[in-house]
């Protein structure tokens, strides 16, 4: 069976602001997946290689087309930084911030590869999930080829498990999308060069199909939601994965729990007293009870050890 290719991301660079091109965001892509399966990023200034195979592979390119673009998006990630928000561990407060995505960064052609060190802030929002993050496989972006349709892919899987977002306040949109202020000013120049081109991508190339809500004050567009579901082949999965876990009792168990059970300690007020502290009130989870539930049964099964406030059966009483 062919190993899954995860891009994991901290919630907080999914919502960042920055502007990436395609190759720029898809040799970060690399850096990540290179970085969580070798473990080289656990402490801060490891450099990582990425080789031009990877990149050829991955994205169905040509070598040599791969190779040159993966040079001119060492360009590109030298002067590129994003800003973003999180939350003060001590004081509770939020913080925002701007860092660039690396500290060093080149290129050696004998080996036709890429190496890089990522900054100091960037490690921690991808290697360490304790915290909330979205992963998805590397397959569902690589036929993508506009930058806009790559970060809304990203932008609107935070919601999976509901289906649908928040309303999203048009200029926050544009700077998450890392569209410049001086670029599509016209709402019909927006949608057609941004907006409903990355829908189109995503639709076709992607494992969801998604659209759009306009909100309006008057005759403005202030905003917009993104309403998207899995393909069908990708429910089928999905609805027999679920089956399973409700009849076999021993399927994505913490402690010999089930989904089903693991969704009433979820739900358990006690329990989301005891970890609310783990996401933020902004995020998905901290404003949908159905998200939060996603959330709390996927940390359960990936390291239920960062629950220790009780033993964890006690909520299901």
């Amino acid at each position: 069976m062919t190993k899954k290719q995860m891009v994991v991301k901290d919630n907080n660079l999914i919502s960042a602001t920055y502007s990436l091109g395609v190759a720029e965001q898809r040799l970060i892509f690399l850096a990540i997946i290179e970085a969580r399966e070798q473990n080289k990023l656990i402490n801060v200034g490891k450099s990582l290689r990425i080789y031009a195979k990877s990149y050829e592979k991955q994205f169905n390119v040509e070598k040599h087309t791969a190779y040159e673009a993966m040079k001119r998006a060492v360009e590109g990630l030298y002067e590129a930084g994003f800003a973003y928000s999180r939350t003060d561990e001590e004081s509770g407060e939020l913080g925002h911030y701007k860092s660039r995505w690396v500290d060093k960064i080149g290129y050696i052609d004998n080996l036709g590869c890429v190496e890089l060190v990522f900054a100091s802030d960037v490690v921690p929002l991808i290697t360490r999930l304790e915290r909330r993050y979205t992963e998805y496989e590397l397959k569902q972006v690589s036929s993508l080829q506009s930058e806009y349709a790559i970060r809304l892919y990203e932008l609107i899987i935070q919601w999976k498990s509901i289906g649908k977002t928040n309303k999203i306040l048009l200029d926050d949109l544009r700077t998450m999308l890392g569209v410049d202020p001086e670029q599509y000013k016209k709402m019909c120049n927006f949608k057609a060069k941004v907006l409903d081109l990355a829908i189109k991508q995503i639709n076709k190339y992607t494992d969801i199909t998604a659209d759009y809500e306009q909100h309006k004050d008057g005759r403005i567009i202030t905003g917009f939601t993104f309403r998207f579901k899995v393909k069908k082949d990708k429910e089928k999965i999905t609805t027999e994965n679920k089956k399973r876990d409700v009849d076999t009792s021993d399927m994505f168990t913490v402690e010999g729990l089930n989904d089903a059970q693991l969704g009433r300690i979820a739900r358990n007020p006690s329990f989301m007293a005891d970890y609310n502290h783990l996401v933020s009130s902004t995020s998905p989870a901290g404003q949908d009870t159905k998200a939060w539930e996603f959330e709390m049964i996927n940390r359960l099964k990936i390291d239920a050890s960062q629950f220790k406030k009780r033993p964890i059966r006690e909520y299901l009483q």
